[in-house]
């Protein structure tokens, strides 16, 4: 088993930044991919980003590239979600993802093997 708990969410104005954090424990989770998603009130869950397990892959969502940015530290099982120039649709409840296969944001979501609990992010006009 893996258990993901993110971290950093908050409320900021627009054009400001925040740092998600996804703290694994469990299995070796330096070995899978990690992502995140987001969810609105009234939308379905999105894709945002994803690196795989070394770090050497990424994947973005259009309507995040050049502004978000993932990375990891496997030495402290952390993956990691900088986020700037945010924007009020940005709001949303961000959620962490780990699969043993690197994921994008064609994958199916139920396909993912492990979730964390959400952190909520608002960003405010």
């Amino acid at each position: 088993q893996v258990q993901l708990v993110e971290s950093g969410g908050g409320l900021v104005q627009a054009g400001g930044s925040l740092r998600l954090s996804c703290a694994a424990s469990g299995r070796t989770v330096s070995i899978y991919a990690v992502g995140w998603f987001r969810q609105s009130p009234g939308k379905e869950r999105e894709f945002v980003a994803a690196i795989n397990w070394s770090g050497s892959s990424t994947f973005y969502a259009d309507s995040v590239k050049g502004r978000f940015t993932i990375s990891r530290d496997n030495a402290k099982n952390t993956v990691y979600l900088q986020m700037n120039s945010l924007k009020p649709e940005d709001t949303a409840v961000y959620y962490c993802a780990a699969n043993p296969l690197l994921f994008t944001n064609t994958t199916p979501q139920v396909a993912l093997a492990y979730w964390g609990q959400g952190t909520q992010v608002t960003v405010s006009s």
